[in-house]
This record gives C-alpha cells, structure tokens and sequence, in this order.
C-alpha cells in the first residue's frame, strides 16, 4: 500500500495567527488528570441519563434527519421531547375542562 507523501509532516504555523481561545473552547476541552481521561467535552451527565435503545423509524424521517447533517439523533430527540411537552400540555388542559 502506497503512502501519502505528506502524511506525518506537521506543517508551519504562525502563533500570531491562531484562533483567540474563548471560554466555549475550554468548556468542550477533554479534562485529563495525567494519562486519565476525566471528562470528555460534553454536558455533564444528569440524573436522568439517555437510554440506548433500538427504534424502528420510517426510511423518510431518518433521510430527513439525516439530511441535516451530525446530530440528526439528537434532533430526534429533541423533535420527541417537544412532542411530549405538546402532549402533556393537552392532557393537563384537558383534566382541567372535565
């Protein structure tokens, strides 16, 4: 297998022209103590965690979710969690008419 002439070679780059580093860079920064990884670069864990589960979804909303690109399960999710707080809101209005 042919190797890229250029793989391995760090190229030249001015300090003076390096990005400003800005609080959001150090929020999303991995946190090591040593050689142990303590925090990835993520929001912290809640008490409530996700939860991995299989889903069986229609071809045309996973190519419209899709379609948008990284975090299409997280906009899933998202698109799910305002689903239930329209339904909640129905369900607490409609308790309060009968």
């Amino acid at each position: 297998m042919r190797r890229n002439r250029n793989s391995g070679k760090k190229k030249w780059v001015d300090p003076n022209e390096a990005p400003e580093l800005t609080r959001e860079f150090f929020r999303a920064a991995d946190v090591y103590k040593g050689e142990k990884l303590l925090r990835r670069g993520r929001p912290p864990v809640s008490e409530r965690r996700k939860e991995a589960v299989k889903l069986r979804i229609s071809p045309d909303v996973l190519d419209y979710f899709r379609s948008g690109g990284p975090g299409w399960q997280t906009r899933i999710n998202a698109t799910l969690e305002r689903a239930v707080s329209r339904e909640r809101r129905k369900s607490k209005a409609g308790a309060a008419t009968s």
